[in-house]
């Protein structure tokens, strides 16, 4: 079995190919039979895993693992109080209201890279950092989310899979996943590591 974590850069499709000539995983990635286990929009960047084990992917992505997904939002706007409280008492979206999530404002994260191309920034509206964990997988459902309470995202990192990061890893970067530890993304699993994993494989291309 092999499963990797990648850091995906913006604008890179989810999938191996594309008909008309987007950035896919395929200009990073050349491993033979290996899938994504999930999503990750176009627009987003971050973590995604990816993995030649059939079950481990239903594992992953299935949203009734309930597994635990923690996002780096950039936002539009000085975010209130108030907004990060809605956020995590639940907002009402039009498929419904969406379960409570962790919500806290941050520093801008010292170990993000610039994105190509930049963010738009108006000069006379400041922007804010979250950090939110939501447990559903619903459509864009981090920046619908932020767009309910007020603060539209402006960039959207996907920083951790349950114990997994990012860390280490830039942008087009991969690196292998150990098996034990991905075992401590299943909570009925008994494991002897729980600690989130840095790995320590990497190629870029």
């Amino acid at each position: 079995m092999t499963t990797l974590r990648f850091n995906k850069p913006y604008q890179v499709l989810t999938q191996f190919t594309d008909e008309v000539g987007r950035l896919t995983l395929a200009d990073f990635i050349d491993i033979p039979d290996i899938y994504a286990a999930g999503r990750l929009d176009r627009d987003s960047e971050g973590l995604l895993l990816l993995t030649s084990d059939g079950q481990l992917q239903n594992r992953i992505s299935h949203p009734t693992h309930k597994l635990k997904k923690v996002y780096w939002a950039q936002v539009d706007g000085e975010i209130s109080s108030e907004a990060i409280q809605k956020l995590r008492d639940g907002v009402e979206l039009k498929d419904g209201m969406t379960k409570p999530a962790g919500a806290v404002i941050i520093p801008p994260p010292s170990t993000i890279w610039p994105r190509n191309p930049p963010i738009r920034i108006r000069a006379d509206i400041p922007t804010s950092w979250l950090e939110l964990t939501i447990s559903e997988g619903r459509n864009r459902q981090v920046r619908r989310m932020t767009a309910a309470v007020g603060f539209p995202t402006l960039r959207l990192i996907r920083y951790a899979i349950g114990p997994i990061t990012i860390d280490g890893l830039k942008p087009g970067e991969y690196a292998e996943v150990e098996e034990q530890p991905l075992w401590t993304l299943f909570p009925k699993q008994k494991t002897q590591r729980s600690s989130r994993y840095n790995g320590s494989k990497s190629k870029h291309k």
